[in-house]
C-alpha cells in the first residue's frame, strides 16, 4: 500500500480550532481536538461541530469528503480513538482502512500509552498513588452515565500530583495515566476521591464550578488529552508513534492567579 503524501495531510477539512499535530507516511496522525468539539458528529447537522467538517459513518467510524484540489478524489480518514466533546488534546486517526483496524487492536490489548492532565479542586494526600475502581456504566438516550464502587467494569489509572495552587480556591494540576479506557473514566475516578474536575458539569461540584466560573471566566471541563504513544505493526515492520499536545493556556492562566 503507498504512502501517503503531505498534501493529504494539508487538505484535510479540519474543524473549528483543530489542529494537527504530527503524521507519519504509512497514514498514522494525531490531531489536537479543542473543547467543544465532537468528536465525531452524531447527526448531519452536528458536522459544523466536529473533528472534520465532512459526512462520518457510524458503521464505517470513518470521515468521508471530496478533495476539489485533487480532480474530485474521494478520500476517507478513519477514527481511531474517541474524547468527550467537552474534553480537549489528542485524539487518532489512518488513513487506511487495515491500518485503521491494526492500531484499534493496539487498544484492545492495551498497548497505547495515554496521558492526561486534570485540574481538579483540592489536593490529593499522596503525591503519586494508583487507582483502581470498578464501574458501573449505563447507556440510557443517547446518554453515557458512570458510577463507581457498585459496578464490575475495572478502571485503573495512576495519579502523579504536578502542582498545586495556593490561592483559594485550593487547586491541583493532575497527571493522570489510564491503562483501561473506560467511558468517564477519569472523571469518575476524580470525584471519588474528592478531587472533582473543574468544570465537570456531571460528576464535580456543582457549587464549586458556578463560583470559579465567575473568577476565571471560563466553564469548561478542565480534562485535556495530553500525550499518546504506542508502536504498530505495517508492511513486515514495526513502526512507533507519538504525538503531544501542550497544556490549554486557559489551564497556566488558573494556575497563576
Amino acid at each position: 500500500m503507498s504512502t501517503v503524501t503531505e498534501d493529504f495531510w494539508t487538505t484535510l477539512p479540519l474543524g473549528r480550532g483543530v489542529e494537527l499535530l504530527q503524521h507519519d507516511t504509512n497514514g498514522v496522525a494525531a490531531l489536537n481536538k479543542p473543547a467543544g468539539v465532537l468528536s465525531h458528529p452524531n447527526s448531519r447537522g452536528e458536522e459544523p461541530r466536529a473533528l472534520l467538517q465532512s459526512r462520518y459513518f457510524i458503521e464505517g467510524e470513518y470521515f468521508e469528503w471530496t478533495d476539489g484540489a485533487a480532480a474530485g478524489t474521494t478520500r476517507r480518514l478513519w477514527l481511531l480513538n474517541r474524547l468527550d466533546s467537552a474534553t480537549s488534546g489528542v485524539i487518532l486517526v489512518a488513513a487506511h482502512e487495515r491500518l485503521a483496524e491494526e492500531i484499534r487492536r493496539r487498544f484492545k490489548r492495551k498497548q497505547v500509552r495515554k496521558t492526561y492532565h486534570a485540574l481538579v479542586f483540592g489536593v490529593p494526600r499522596l503525591s503519586s498513588e494508583r487507582w483502581q475502581d470498578r464501574l458501573a456504566i449505563e447507556k440510557r438516550g443517547g446518554r453515557i452515565r458512570t458510577t463507581s464502587g457498585d459496578g464490575n467494569v475495572p478502571a485503573d489509572c495512576r495519579m502523579t500530583l504536578v502542582r498545586v495552587r495556593r490561592e483559594p480556591p485550593r487547586l491541583a494540576l493532575l497527571r493522570l495515566e489510564p491503562t483501561t479506557g473506560r467511558s468517564h473514566q477519569l472523571r469518575v475516578q476524580c470525584a471519588r476521591r474528592g478531587l472533582p474536575i473543574v468544570g465537570d458539569q456531571t460528576y464535580g461540584d456543582f457549587a464549586a464550578n458556578r463560583e470559579f466560573a465567575k473568577q476565571a471566566k471560563t466553564r469548561r471541563l478542565c480534562l485535556h488529552s495530553t500525550a499518546t504513544e504506542f508502536s504498530y505493526a505495517w508492511q513486515d515492520r514495526e513502526h512507533a508513534f507519538a504525538a503531544e499536545a501542550p497544556l490549554p493556556p486557559e489551564f497556566e492562566r488558573i494556575l497563576q492567579p
